[in-house]
């Protein structure tokens, strides 16, 4: 599982860095918060996503395209509409209107409970064969070690 969480944590991280620039530039560029926060989501997403299929989950069988990008663009909108609920309940819940209380709440603790979601889901709903002892890929307990009771 380390390979994985390493892949994972590297496209993450790419996507990451592109979502908190663009997010900061526009931010200064004078987009809203929501809004700025909604369009650097787009743009992290899609290099999540190409990080995973092309990295991370690449020895993945083969399936539909169209469904896993879906299930993807699902789980990471559901990751989003955290960071988003973060975002909302500092800016106009607890009153933190400065950029600097807008990146903290909505590109650092979002992200991070975000993040949470986002393994989970990639792991278990978009790539799951690959998670689940599908056709060539082996799942911990089906390697060379004998089993535990034996």
């Amino acid at each position: 599982m380390l390979p994985e969480i390493a892949g994972f944590a590297l496209a993450g991280g790419a996507a990451y860095a592109v979502d908190l620039g663009l997010f900061i530039w526009l931010r200064h560029a004078g987009l809203g918060p929501l809004t700025a926060k909604s369009l650097s989501f787009l743009a992290g997403c899609k290099v999540a996503y190409l990080g995973n299929a092309l990295g991370t989950y690449r020895r993945a069988p083969a399936g539909s395209r169209a469904r896993r990008y879906g299930v993807f663009f699902a789980v990471n909108a559901a990751g989003a509409g955290v960071q988003l609920l973060c975002l909302t309940a500092s800016h106009y819940v607890l009153g933190f209107t400065s950029p600097r209380a807008d990146i903290v709440s909505g590109a650092g603790v979002g992200m991070v409970l975000a993040t949470a979601l986002r393994f989970w889901g990639t792991r278990t709903l978009v790539f799951r064969t690959a998670t689940r002892g599908g056709p060539g890929v082996q799942r911990a307990e089906q390697g060379s070690r004998p089993p535990w009771t034996g």
